[in-house]
């Protein structure tokens, strides 16, 4: 839900901090004060339009920010900014980003109805989404077989139709498989066994002089072993120097054991140009398997078997290819079935949906409102993908799409009468937290006032629901009223907003009701609020 909505310089709003709960939040106040300003930067969050001309007079740019908080207590802060020159910028969490994107992470949070080019209403794919809701139609089948077939295309066009560039890739790869076959690469650490092997190589003459050295040091005449065997003959025997003579015959031990290792390893230095030269070539050409065909040689092995797998599925182009178009038959047949179903499904649902949503809206000030719910606009459209909602608002009007004939609230209410219909079949869509209803209430009054007020308390049971209203009735309705007021200082104006609570709310109440605070007019707003 939208916890907290910040706002500078927009409109007639130089700075607003508006704090929101769940629930039912009216926004009222008197024409002209600001409430459209509140849902201009609500959709400027959304991805709406950002228009120079919103920026305050005087300022630079103007700046929106939205904290959301998801039901899983995860938040999202949102951000638009809008410059009186150049293009707008969008922030999210802090971070960078476009204008698209800003769109897509709102477009799962918040949705407007109103008079505002955000309005999902008016897309196919949310009236096709609302009506699988309202019929639980199961799209599971339909998926899994257009993945199949995505899948098997897929296949086909990797085969390679053109005979000629499929002619030339063989042979490519048909060098380079000869090419690392007979590098003959079978084990990923081959090149750091042969660095260390010609380390020795290359210096071997100078390793065998240094462990000549060592022997001659350690081992020969007036050497170590020498000079040790000396000091225990000193001491050895006598009671004082038992532990030191004990530990002399541990490091001769050891010493006799050093003189032999480095003897050994002395001896197995192989001074051989040839070995050399072979290591050297060998190196060489690993070097450039691994620039040709990867990073290191584990990647030039990957790279060997992948482009085998290959040469073998072009080579066998063929057969391959009849496999595939007999499986994308099959595939293409279950997803025609699939399609069928999902379409009877959908038209089945149709009139049941348009006549729900038309009987909530002769409650909602439509009383001469007829829905329809179109499912299909060819024949070879199985699924029904097309689906568009169609409204005759006055007697005698044909049935046209929304967009074509529904005012802002029009539009308005009859997104409350779908989202009202969706909940009362158990379908509501609980992935958009946040609902937000301007002009709902236009150019009605009394018992269709009372009705539109009851059915978004109903709504707010599962959203968070802000509706701008002029109604009382609307207004009395809600969990939480914020009141948007402006005032001229200095020759300028400036709006602001604050949460009404207690008597402040029944006055706000009474000079919705009539244009005063007398007692009569309290008293009818108790009584409202009761």
């Amino acid at each position: 839900m939208l916890s907290e909505l910040h706002i500078e310089n927009l409109g007639v709003i130089e700075e607003l901090d508006l704090v929101l709960g769940n629930g039912l939040t009216a926004l009222t106040g008197e024409t002209g004060a600001g409430k459209t300003m509140l849902v201009e930067a609500i959709e400027l969050l959304v991805g709406g339009r950002a228009d120079s001309t919103m920026v305050r007079h005087g300022a630079g740019e103007a700046r929106v920010e939205g904290r959301f908080v998801g039901r899983d207590g995860t938040e999202r802060i949102l951000a638009r900014v809008v410059p009186t020159d150049g293009r707008s910028r969008a922030y999210v969490d802090g971070r960078l980003a476009t204008v698209g994107a800003l769109a897509e992470i709102a477009g799962d949070m918040v949705d407007l109805h109103g008079q505002h080019a955000h309005q999902s209403l008016l897309s196919v794919a949310t009236q096709r989404e609302a009506l699988d809701r309202f019929g639980h139609v199961d799209l599971s089948r339909l998926r899994s077989a257009r993945a199949r077939l995505t899948e098997i295309d897929a296949s086909l066009a990797a085969l390679g139709g053109d005979e000629r560039l499929r002619a030339r890739e063989i042979d490519l790869l048909r060098f380079q498989v000869d090419e690392l076959d007979a590098a003959g690469i079978d084990d990923p650490t081959e090149d750091d066994t042969l660095d260390a092997e010609e380390s020795v190589l290359a210096d071997a003459a100078a390793h065998r002089d240094a462990g000549r050295a060592a022997n001659e040091a350690l081992g020969g005449e007036s050497g170590a072993r020498e000079a040790l065997g000396v000091a225990l003959a000193a001491i050895d025997g006598r009671r004082p120097f038992d532990e030191v003579a004990s530990r002399l015959h541990d490091v001769l031990a050891e010493l006799d054991d050093l003189v032999t290792a480095a003897r050994d390893l002395t001896d197995g230095i192989d001074e051989s140009p040839e070995r050399l030269g072979e290591v050297r070539e060998r190196r060489q050409l690993l070097a450039d398997m691994r620039r040709k065909y990867g990073d290191d040689l584990a990647a030039v092995m990957a790279y060997h078997a992948d482009t085998e797998d290959r040469l073998h599925e072009l080579e066998s182009h063929d057969q391959r290819a009849a496999e595939l178009d007999a499986e994308r038959v099959d595939a293409l047949a279950e997803e025609r079935a699939a399609a069928v179903e999902v379409g009877r499904a959908r038209r089945a649902a149709a009139e049941p949906l348009g006549a729900a949503v038309e009987q909530r809206l002769h409650t909602l000030a439509m009383a001469h409102a007829a829905v329809a719910v179109e499912v299909g606009e060819h024949v070879d459209d199985h699924p029904g993908d097309r689906v568009q909602f169609l409204l005759a608002a006055n007697p005698g009007a044909p049935l046209l799409a929304l967009n074509r004939v529904a005012s802002g609230g029009e539009l308005a209410r009859s997104m409350l009468a779908l989202r009202l219909v969706l909940a009362d079949a158990g379908g509501s869509d609980s992935s958009v937290e946040t609902l937000v209803f301007d002009e709902v209430d236009a150019g009605i009054g009394g018992e269709a006032a009372q009705a539109v007020g009851d059915a978004l308390a109903g709504l707010a049971r599962h959203h968070q629901v802000l509706v701008v209203t002029h109604l009382a009735q609307v207004a009395a309705a809600a969990d939480a009223q914020v009141s948007v007021s402006k005032t001229v200082r200095g020759g300028a104006t400036f709006a602001s907003a604050r949460r009404l609570d207690g008597d402040e709310r029944v006055e706000e109440l009474a000079r919705m009701l009539s244009g005063s605070t007398s007692d009569s007019a309290r008293r009818h707003a108790r009584e409202l609020l009761a």
